[in-house]
């Protein structure tokens, strides 16, 4: 779409509402004017995932790096076994030198990278829940963040490299991740996905990607449908086009919720009357159940990262379409270019294989992966085989208790371990 130069007054509003939400606050509003960045200290090599995060609290700790298809450097984490180099009671191996246990890989959101899995204590954050029960987790992150900004022969600084969106993911990065903890590990790991990793997965399982080498899926809040969110901020970027505004008037590629121009407009919008910029986070997913102050503070400290700007016009598309499908290039021209066709192809979640196990959980409260869409993907599974599929809905549930929730543990993570066991 080609946005004329005259930007309507309600448009104007619509991009700073949006922008500023999308950033999360910028640790939540005014705070964030005396916040620290730690994204370049990341990049210059003074402390990757493995040293701020896991090696302190008396966990093993590697380093991963792969490349894609079309050329992008992504960064992993390994977490081979818990605490003290044994297995932990109804651990899956012996402890010394025995080999890694069952695999498992974490994808995290939108906005955010695999920090954000790590940010809670040993006893609440997932990757060290599972490592204790004898899992070998491998957590991803996301082309574009922090410690995935490197290409072959592409530099952040140029529109080239941004010029993806999660089709890209669908399409290159989750297979070459898969395909590396196979290749590293000699197993089939298990998968768990959180918001846009619960999305990239199951656009890639109705396509027969990588579902032969997983064992099963755990999707936490899974996004397939949008047309039911009731966070009055995405709904503005559906309606206003916005991403289409920000990528093709302002030409910005790089959607960076810290950089400059997103701030300023983010304290310019706190600043008006009415504004909360102390509650953004709870505005933007729902009102999260088990989240206490100080969860939120720790995220904020490493959250939010960048993405495309294509990536969140594409997800606007999907709320504004109410249908799940690859990048609208809007002009028939270039859609036939890409895909033969003037319409972008639609993303079948009924071709999902009915035998391969999933587990589903979702929350009541949830103002981005809305019940009403859930229930959406749920009927297109309804011929999947009900041994392989696992539903759990949480009432007081909304988009992060299911990370970084106090009592996830408890809640969600019990079950899904149950259910991995089941396919061990």
């Amino acid at each position: 779409m080609i946005v004329p130069a005259g930007l309507s007054s309600s448009t104007a509003v619509a991009v700073a509402l949006v922008v500023a939400s999308l950033h999360l606050a910028v640790a939540a509003g005014a705070r964030a004017a005396g916040q620290p960045s730690f994204r370049g200290r990341d990049i210059a090599g003074s402390g990757r995932p493995c040293v701020l995060a896991v090696a302190p609290l008396g966990y093993p700790c590697e380093e991963h790096q792969v490349t894609t298809a079309d050329g992008y450097i992504l960064s992993l984490q390994r977490i081979p076994r818990g605490r003290g180099g044994g297995w932990a009671a109804g651990g899956r191996g012996g402890g010394g030198g025995a080999r890694a246990g069952q695999p498992v890989l974490l994808q995290h959101g939108v906005l955010v990278d695999g920090m954000s899995w790590l940010l809670a204590s040993p006893e609440e954050s997932l990757p060290f829940i599972l490592a204790d029960r004898g899992f070998d987790v491998w957590i991803a992150n996301n082309r574009g963040t922090r410690w995935s900004r490197r290409h072959v022969s592409l530099d952040p600084s140029s529109r080239l490299y941004w010029n993806w969106s999660w089709d890209d993911l669908v399409v290159n990065d989750l297979p070459a991740m898969v395909d590396f903890v196979c290749r590293q590990t000699g197993q089939k790991p298990h998968y768990v996905g959180h918001s846009m990793g619960t999305l990239v997965a199951l656009a890639a399982f109705s396509e027969g990607r990588v579902v032969d080498q997983l064992k099963s899926a755990a999707l936490l809040t899974p996004v397939a449908y949008l047309a039911h969110i009731t966070t009055p901020i995405g709904i503005l970027l559906a309606r206003a086009f916005v991403g289409e505004i920000i990528s093709d008037f302002l030409g910005v590629a790089e959607f960076n919720p810290l950089a400059p121009p997103v701030t300023n407009l983010t304290r310019a919008f706190c600043r008006g009357p009415g504004a909360n910029c102390y509650d953004l986070v709870g505005s933007i997913t729902g009102k999260n159940y088990c989240l206490n102050s100080s969860a939120v503070d720790v995220f904020l400290k490493y959250e939010p990262q960048p993405t495309s700007t294509k990536t969140m016009v594409h997800f606007a598309q999907t709320v504004r379409d109410g249908v799940l499908t690859k990048y609208d290039y809007v002009l028939p021209e270039r859609n036939i270019a890409s895909y033969g066709q003037a319409e972008p192809p639609v993303y079948e979640m009924s071709n999902i294989p009915a035998g391969f196990p999933l587990f589903l959980t979702y929350g009541g409260r949830d103002s981005l992966a809305d019940p009403a869409d859930v229930r959406l993907l749920l009927e297109d599974l309804r011929g999947h085989d009900p041994d392989k599929l696992t539903v759990q809905y949480l009432d007081q549930f909304a988009h992060l208790d299911f990370v970084i929730g106090v009592c996830a543990r408890e809640y969600v993570y019990k079950d899904m371990i149950a259910f991995f066991d089941r396919f061990n």
